[in-house]
């Protein structure tokens, strides 16, 4: 039979054994993903394409993409450099939060490395009609700190989810309402051609618009005055992997630098 003495060893000895697998487990965990984040990166550097692959829309001067986690890691030096012709990318719309408490997961560093690279950057709020709008704002608000240079804070729009259209409405303007006492600066608003027709329409026709219109060889089927149009959301660009939306400015180089942040 063990003394006391020994069965204490024995449960130090059993504690100093769970410490190590546990240090061991992370230690190969740490790596692990050091080794998976440095692959997607090194495979981002690698994606070069000859041309986007789309039909982009002539006429314009002023081109960007917009991205959120679902594009992985993204190489921004690459994306940043990327030249077809006389067309090169000026600017990209980043997701930064969604709903309550949700933070894109590439939010951080899609905001940090794209500065680094040269691109005009701008955050968008992807929008929950079934939460309320102002504590939505002061989640994005929170999460987001806009600097001078980059473009006017945006909301993204796109479903009822089985809400009525006014109760929508009613939380689209508290968000809208309250990013912009905070910041000083109206935001955009982003969504599709045939949403904004029915369920938005005159009641934000003093916001501007970044309107989603696919297949549209021109410019997005819409009455009102338009700034932003994402034509497609299969796009390719050097720096990520997989498709990526497209979106033009409607304006030249000196509307532009007027919309940004001062």
């Amino acid at each position: 039979m063990a003394t006391p003495t020994t069965s204490k060893i024995v449960r130090q000895q059993r504690s100093f054994w769970w410490v190590w697998m546990l240090l061991l487990l992370f230690s190969g965990a740490c790596i692990g993903y050091w080794w998976w984040r440095k692959t997607a990166i090194d495979a981002a550097e690698f994606a070069v394409y000859k041309n986007f692959q789309i039909p982009i829309p002539t006429g314009y001067e002023i081109h960007g993409v917009d991205v959120s986690k679902y594009q992985g890691f993204i190489a921004w030096k690459k994306l940043q450099q990327m030249r077809e012709k006389d067309i090169r990318l000026h600017f990209a719309f980043i997701k930064a939060t969604e709903g309550l408490g949700k933070v894109d997961a590439q939010f951080e560093r899609n905001w940090r490395e794209s500065k680094k690279a040269g691109m005009v950057r701008g955050a968008y709020h992807f929008f929950l009609a079934t939460k309320d709008g102002k504590a939505q704002a002061k989640h994005f608000l929170r999460t987001v700190s806009l600097a001078p240079g980059d473009l006017p804070p945006v909301l993204d729009i796109e479903q009822l989810y089985g809400v009525s259209p006014d109760k929508m409405r009613k939380e689209v303007k508290a968000w809208l309402t309250t990013v912009e006492q905070a910041t000083g600066v109206r935001p955009i608003l982003y969504t599709y051609v045939n949403f904004y027709e029915r369920y938005l329409g005159n009641d934000f026709n003093d916001y501007i618009l970044w309107a989603a219109h696919y297949f549209q060889p021109e410019k997005p089927r819409i009455q009102r005055e338009w700034h932003f149009w994402q034509h497609s959301e299969k796009g390719r660009v050097n720096g990520v992997i997989g498709p990526i939306d497209m979106n033009v400015f409607n304006g030249d180089s000196t509307d532009f630098a007027e919309l940004l942040l001062q």
